[in-house]
């Protein structure tokens, strides 16, 4: 684990070419522009984060130029911001941004849009361009953000590393009689004190049959003695996600819970297993419904057994492409990360979820963090 060196930022090299491959797959689809809203997307082209609003703030992509739209009274802010050069246009309040979208597109080709943007928008600009020229532009911009380059990985690489590290020290500070809320508390903490962005991203602390529920439980549990643990919780580091859970007890487990967890155990190494170059993403999901149905569980999202997908994609994103669900035909391919994370659910007893995440290379699978070692030692 190295937490001294942290890898730098993305720069705006690796931005203009994310660009340039952007731009040749436009050429090939014969569409005009792209329009990025105040999106993870933005970000990943343009370097410039803003948060989405009512008003319209974004980045034209064309063939051979870069368009800010920006409402006049924040160009200000946009300007102290970092971004790709660009033209930066301002509409005032008064005036209607899909005019001013409209009228720097040259000719009558397609535009593409960012599949983040709110309907309301959407609206406006099918007004002002007409909806036959509209297309969704999800599956253009995923085609290039769903594969990480080595920078991307080293920086997924340092948040998990951060992210085990706060999971290690929550696991000490564990104890008959402490608050969820307390452990939530002592997370964000640690997650800021090692760098993490704003502290943590999310936490999800679950005791006892509180564990069964996927997401978390409302209210604030107190950890009893011999209770089962769940703690799911992550960070940012420039942007990029880290994702870990780890479930276990303090003291030595009962045969029933022992049994749960190596079999959890097995259906998320069954995941690894299966992750191949070319490999369809759903047959990863197909992997670990074996291994439950093999001991009985399930069968499909029926309980006992695995209630959702067995994985997701990280990134700018805490869930992006690719998933790793039942019927997802898109192969494997070096570049893509995503979570490892088959969930076994006993309804109203307990649920474990061991959660690691892998990226492909040029050889196969590999494991930002090592696996869990056994149900009282959550860490390798």
């Amino acid at each position: 684990m190295n937490l001294v060196n942290k890898p730098a930022s993305i720069g705006d090299a690796e931005r203009l070419e994310r660009l340039g491959r952007l731009r040749g797959k436009m050429e090939e689809q014969g569409i005009a522009a792209l329009l990025l809203g105040s999106s993870e997307s933005l970000r990943y082209f343009t370097g410039l984060v803003w948060h989405q609003s009512e008003r319209l703030l974004g980045a034209l992509i064309t063939k051979t130029d870069l368009h800010y739209i920006v409402p006049g009274f924040e160009k200000s802010r946009v300007d102290t911001l970092p971004h790709l050069n660009g033209d930066i246009h301002i509409w005032q309040e008064e005036e209607r941004p899909a005019a001013l979208v409209a009228s720097l597109i040259e000719g009558k080709g397609r535009v593409a849009l960012d599949d983040a943007f709110p309907l309301f928008i959407y609206h406006a600009l099918a007004k002002e361009l007409g909806q036959d020229r509209l297309i969704d532009g999800g599956s253009l911009i995923s085609s290039l953000r769903i594969r990480k380059s080595p920078s991307e990985i080293a920086i997924i690489q340092y948040a998990m590393d951060l992210t085990l590290e706060v999971q290690k020290r929550a696991h000490g500070i564990m104890k008959p009689g402490i608050r969820a809320s307390q452990v939530v508390r002592y997370i964000d903490e640690q997650h800021l004190e090692l760098g993490g962005e704003g502290g943590s991203y999310f936490c999800i602390v679950s005791f006892g049959t509180a564990t069964s529920l996927p997401h978390g439980a409302d209210g604030d549990q107190v950890l009893q003695r011999g209770d089962v643990i769940l703690v799911d919780t992550g960070t940012r580091i420039d942007g990029y996600h880290s994702d870990l859970t780890r479930t276990y007890v303090l003291d030595e487990p009962s045969a029933d819970f022992a049994r749960a967890w190596s079999i959890e155990r097995e259906a998320q190494q069954a995941v690894f297993d299966a992750a191949k170059l070319g490999a369809p993403c759903g047959s990863l999901d197909d992997a670990a419904r074996i291994v439950m149905t093999r001991h009985g569980l399930g069968p499909d999202y029926a309980l006992p057994g695995l209630p959702h997908r067995a994985g997701h994609g990280l990134g700018l994103e805490i869930h992006e492409q690719p998933y790793i669900v039942r019927g997802n035909s898109l192969p494997l391919a070096e570049g893509m990360c995503f979570s490892n994370e088959p969930m076994l659910v006993y309804p109203d007893r307990f649920g474990i979820r061991l959660e690691d995440h892998i990226y492909m290379d040029g050889q196969g699978a590999k494991w930002f963090t090592q696996p869990a070692k056994s149900p009282a030692e959550p860490f390798s």
